[in-house]
């Protein structure tokens, strides 16, 4: 289902070589020594009575109401972004929503801008509302007052007992400010597991509700994420193409690679860039250790990025995420480029290509995934992908792929400045 080629790599590429290594942190993950490791064996023991309710929560949400704000931030909002940004049309919520009678999705939580939460609540007057409130403690700055802001909206305009059948609540299982406020408003919850993290979430509660709200198939896309984990749990450095990319990213650092630039030419790819941004960022840059995360949607920024790319400061490697597949395309036929290309997704390959080489010219290093197709199976399948090549590039910088003490420092100091 995913491919991998590079171009480009250091000398010192030597699979035998770091098999050692490879081994040993295969075996960690596996035995699950650091905590929020277990999204490692997630897709093969997700309880079908689990994946049941959710389905049937999202019917629910589906009969309810006629847009769905999703409230989260980081990993709460993330994957389930860019899952449907991914597999539903680029014009969704304004023409395929109602088209298909399902709810329009919006999300909320992620920034604070007051421009932006002026004009949602002005746009869901319009509609009938549910609200899916996704939040591990409650208390995060973002999520929090915007889901203030929205309850009170949902509160005002249905009433206090009606308001609370159109919240649900993604939250841990026993503890924290949202857990309480559920239980005593009779909100529908489901948890947040207690041993994954939130950029490692996705196959969880917290993307798998909304996702499926949007109606793509969630049986599905575990179905290919289970794959992954039995495709990628093998040691073997010369098969397994998870750890080649993740050994990959560590050399290319260690040549004073320090950026790494995401690369999509189907801009439906976009948003699971900012996830990817995401995983890596948190994950691996800490201890004054880790490789920048970037992303650019060619071939648009090829015309202002692309000088930075062929002459710029030679401190980065490219990795194009690619779609061998395609279930929808344009045909060329009459086209003055129709003698170069017969479809546009044919015309995008050559694009890709030529900026490849162009790239290469300078000897930068160049990594392709491509992936099959585009499904909720290769959904799936990519995230459990990108989650343990993650982590054992993480393991290979030496810091731990699942805290985030980076994070927690900025948050300390809005908690001071809130008193």
């Amino acid at each position: 289902m995913l491919k991998l080629d590079y171009w480009a790599m250091p000398d010192s590429l030597n699979w035998l070589q770091y098999q050692p290594e490879i081994s040993k942190f295969h075996e960690k993950l596996n035995k699950k020594e650091d905590a929020y490791t277990g999204w490692v064996d997630w897709p093969l023991r997700v309880e079908r009575e689990l994946l049941q309710d959710i389905l049937n929560t999202a019917e629910e949400i589906r009969q309810r109401c006629t847009a769905l704000v999703v409230i989260g931030i980081g990993g709460s909002y993330l994957g389930a972004k860019a899952c449907i940004e991914l597999l539903q049309s680029p014009f969704y919520n304004e023409h395929y929503a109602g088209k298909l009678k399902r709810p329009r999705i919006y999300f909320a939580g992620h920034h604070l801008s007051a421009i932006y939460y002026e004009e949602l609540l002005e746009r869901l007057n319009d509609e009938e509302v549910c609200l899916c409130v996704i939040s591990k403690s409650g208390t995060t700055l973002e999520p929090s007052i915007a889901f203030e802001l929205l309850r009170s909206y949902v509160q005002q305009r249905y009433g206090m007992e009606e308001a609370a059948k159109r919240i649900y609540a993604i939250t841990d299982a026993s503890k924290g400010i949202l857990r309480v406020e559920a239980d005593e408003q009779g909100y529908k919850t489901f948890a947040v597991p207690d041993d994954i993290g939130g950029r490692y979430s996705v196959l969880t509660p917290v993307g798998l509700l909304p996702i499926a709200v949007a109606g793509i198939d969630i049986v599905s896309m575990l179905e290919g994420a289970a794959q992954a984990c039995k495709a990628y749990d093998n040691a073997d450095l010369t098969e397994n193409i998870c750890y080649q990319y993740g050994l990959l990213r560590n050399l290319l650092q260690q040549d004073g690679k320090v950026i790494e630039i995401f690369e999509v030419y189907e801009g439906r790819l976009r948003y699971f860039t900012e996830w990817l941004k995401q995983l890596f960022g948190e994950s691996e840059c800490k201890e004054g250790q880790g490789v920048i995360p970037m992303s650019l949607q060619m071939s648009t920024d090829l015309h202002s990025m692309g000088q930075f790319l062929q002459d710029g400061r030679q401190i980065f490697f490219e990795t194009v995420l690619t779609i061998e597949k395609i279930r929808k395309d344009v045909s060329l036929e009459g086209s003055e480029y129709a003698g170069i290309a017969k479809s546009m997704h044919e015309l995008n390959q050559i694009v890709e290509e030529s900026a490849r080489k162009a790239h290469l010219k300078n000897n930068t290093p160049n990594i392709r995934l491509t992936v099959s197709e585009l499904s909720a199976k290769s959904f799936g399948y990519m995230v459990y992908f990108f989650e343990k090549a993650c982590a054992v590039s993480c393991y290979l910088t030496g810091v731990n792929p699942f805290d985030q003490p980076g994070v927690e420092a900025y948050k300390s100091n809005i908690k001071v400045a809130l008193r």
